[in-house]
């Protein structure tokens, strides 16, 4: 390659350079440099490894090309973008690409071949290129930046996409709904939505995706892998969008602002979903019990409460759970973890949560009012209880006598009369209003 790089230098030097009869380069109107031709693909044209065919070595191990392909080989090659000729083919799927290095590249994809390998986390990668790329997410840089508004990126890619946000350019139409997109990958993935595509099945929980990327991040929350962490307080996450929505905590950066309340959001989702509690809107209902959720991602959990489906599970001590969250919480048991604490009595909760609940007590707020007897509670939880009195609603039912109750721990209660159970004095749960 690097004699490939001395002849195209030398070429220049020796010879006439060159010229594009498709292109005039603004500092000459002769001939293209090739080392400055303004085209997109001039990076491309300097390595033209898998057609060296037509450069050969002597016995002194100097490159010599044949006269005439010294003048017309790499401008050949050029010709082909605006020709749109592609002369090589992948024998497997038929795709075409104007240059040999493209296809061999490409054939990498069917033969899975991915001989570069991170030493950080262990992913392999069919090009160096890709290798160079993704160690960047481990090393924090980002040396592409936008010229108008400074935002940095570690690979170019990212940086062309979030150009067109500055011109709103979105080339790509969906031909179902009309949605638009920067990317036709977007579109791509955005047609698996009206078609209902999950190619990708979690072989754990059986959880389907659309897309493989998807999929291996899901198959973290099993193996509990998490090779991105944070280089300021070294806190680890499965997904690098995590990651990257963690570093705006030691930031405190919320761009995003509901133009109803005015709470700012670090991500542009947050604000979505906090919208719809301004609207009202529950799109994602349950068939089974008609419980009306903002997410279908919320529904998905929830539909696990009448499945008995627990995928998650403590790697501890076995306990399974219908939630990630609720694992999440269950892990700072084994960890003794309480990161949260009580200015006024400093006791300590491990999830933020608990401790707005618990400052309640010490402030005696109670925001959740019935519309009906206008009695107040502190949590949403025991208005919904008590206004199950209002509806002579009665949910829970005894499997044993059939007589049903408006509180499960009513029940639960109840059941000691047919167990026989008495407990202790001390343990007896009494019944008040909250």
């Amino acid at each position: 390659m690097e004699k490939w790089h001395r002849f195209i230098k030398r070429k220049h030097q020796d010879g006439p350079p060159w010229k594009c009869s498709m292109f005039i380069s603004s500092a000459s109107e002769t001939a293209f440099n090739f080392p400055q031709h303004d085209c997109k693909e001039q990076e491309d044209l300097l390595q033209i490894k898998g057609e060296q065919e037509e450069l050969s070595t002597t016995e002194e191990g100097k490159p010599f090309v044949r006269k005439q392909e010294t003048q017309t080989f790499p401008l050949n090659s050029h010709m082909r973008i605006h020709t749109g000729e592609k002369p090589h083919c992948c024998s497997t799927c038929g795709k075409r690409f104007t240059l040999k290095i493209y296809l061999t590249e490409h054939m990498k994809i069917h033969t899975g071949e991915k001989p570069h390998c991170c030493t950080t986390c262990g992913k392999s990668f069919s090009q160096k290129g890709q290798l160079n790329s993704h160690m960047r997410i481990h090393t924090g840089e980002k040396p592409y930046f936008c010229s108008i508004c400074g935002e940095r990126f570690n690979v170019v890619t990212n940086l062309k996409i979030h150009m067109k946000s500055h011109t709103s350019e979105k080339p790509h139409s969906c031909s179902t709904c009309g949605k638009r997109f920067s990317r036709k990958a977007h579109l791509t993935r955005h047609i698996q939505i009206h078609t209902g595509e999950k190619p990708h099945s979690c072989t754990t929980c059986g959880k389907s995706f659309i897309q493989k990327g998807q999929l291996n991040s899901h198959m973290r929350i099993h193996t509990s892998e998490k090779p991105y962490f944070c280089s300021i307080c070294g806190e680890r996450f499965n997904v690098v969008t995590n990651l990257k929505i963690h570093m705006k905590s030691h930031t405190s950066e919320k761009p995003h602002s509901c133009s109803t309340c005015g709470k700012r959001f670090s991500r542009k989702s947050h604000l979505t979903r906090h919208i719809q509690i301004h609207t009202g809107e529950k799109p994602h209902s349950c068939t089974t019990c008609g419980k009306s959720f903002i997410q279908k991602g919320q529904l998905n959990s929830h539909m696990r409460i009448h499945t008995s489906e627990k995928p998650y599970f403590c790697s501890i001590c076995g306990e399974r759970f219908n939630v990630v969250t609720n694992l999440k919480i269950h892990m700072k048991i084994h960890t003794s973890e309480k990161p949260h604490s009580c200015s006024t009595c400093g006791k300590r909760f491990s999830r933020k949560s608990h401790l707005t609940r618990h400052i309640q007590i010490h402030t005696g707020e109670k925001s959740h009012s019935c519309s009906t007897s206008r009695k107040r509670f502190t949590r949403k939880k025991y208005l919904n209880e008590h206004a199950r009195i209002h509806a002579g609603e009665k949910p829970h039912s005894c499997s044993t006598c059939g007589k049903r109750f408006t509180i499960k721990a009513y029940l639960n209660e109840h059941m000691k009369i047919h167990t026989g159970e008495k407990p202790p004095q001390s343990s007896q749960v009494t019944f008040s209003c909250r």
